[in-house]
């Protein structure tokens, strides 16, 4: 039994050092790219950028090439300007994109949400919103934003190598309830 946990463990370790290395090309190239090409901007790129970094099972600031775009997007985004897009090209990245949800009683983690407003009647999120980033129509990552206050975020990761399920925010509201009623249940505060 447990030499099946470490070929498990194993596997994993190798599943997330091809992701790693992957993502280290990744930002080596953006960087690169945009040393060696600084007048060849496009009106897409800081769009793209956002992806990329977005994408990272890491978090979308672990790589100081991406603090720029993401801190810019943070900014837009607490503005209420739109998210950007990133034009894929010829042949694009068809089922791949990423889209701002602003987070709520009704849409969050349910480690986020907690009772507040008026006399604690009103059920609240402690995050501003959630970006989910879909790749080949598949959810990849999910990052909370403005966890707590400007600036944390929580990164969920479900790309391959990833052995977290994805759940539906919509839901969390309803297994919060649950465990609270649970809970007042046990100790003795229900009927």
């Amino acid at each position: 039994m447990k030499m099946d946990r470490f070929v498990l463990w194993c596997r994993e370790l190798r599943a997330m050092r091809g992701i790693a290395r992957r993502w280290s090309l990744a930002l080596a190239l953006l960087a690169g790219t945009s040393v060696l090409t600084p007048g060849v901007a496009h009106a897409d790129d800081w769009g793209c950028q956002v992806m990329l970094c977005l994408s990272n099972p890491g978090g979308p600031e672990q790589y100081g090439e991406c603090v720029p775009p993401i801190e810019k997007l943070w900014r837009a985004l607490r503005h209420d300007d739109p998210f950007p897009k990133c034009e894929f090209g010829a042949g694009g990245a068809h089922g791949t994109s990423a889209t701002n949800t602003f987070a709520s009683g009704g849409y969050c983690r349910e480690d986020l949400l907690f009772w507040g407003g008026p006399e604690q009647s009103e059920l609240l999120c402690r995050a501003t919103g959630a970006i989910n980033v879909t790749i080949d129509n598949q959810l990849y990552t999910r990052v909370w934003w403005d966890v707590g206050g400007q600036g944390p975020t929580i990164t969920e990761f479900y790309g391959a190598g990833s052995t977290q399920a994805p759940y539906d925010p919509t839901r969390s509201a309803a297994l919060f309830q649950q465990r609270i009623d649970q809970q007042w249940d046990r100790f003795g505060g229900g009927n």
